[in-house]
């Protein structure tokens, strides 16, 4: 399995990475994410179907919000945190906020 393309540092763009978040379940996965564990892309159960997962996976490592890396036959995902911070210093903060305090106010 080879290496997906992932922009480097520099090619992350705002309109991306706020596009890329912008969808409930990709946000969901970035939600997941957050805690630094590397999960394969099998693990995510979000009651979509693997093709619809494949896309939103795609569309967030187009965007450089994540880093697919193939392991044998898995992928693991992970959160650039460091080139997000480093490029939109608090934006992933503040969104994960967000996300945090409105699952409290449904709860």
């Amino acid at each position: 399995m080879r290496e997906p393309h992932h922009p480097a540092r520099a090619e992350l763009e705002l309109s991306f990475v706020l596009h890329a978040l912008s969808d409930p379940a990709r946000l969901e996965i970035v939600r997941r994410l957050a805690d630094g564990d590397e999960p394969s892309c099998g693990t995510f159960d979000l009651g979509l179907s693997k093709a619809t997962l494949s896309h939103h996976f795609r569309v967030l490592r187009e965007a450089g919000v994540v880093r697919t890396r193939p392991e044998g036959r898995k992928r693991l995902l992970s959160l650039r945190i460091d080139d997000l911070e480093a490029r939109f210093p608090g934006l992933l903060d503040a969104i994960l906020a967000v996300k945090r305090r409105r699952a409290k106010s449904a709860a």
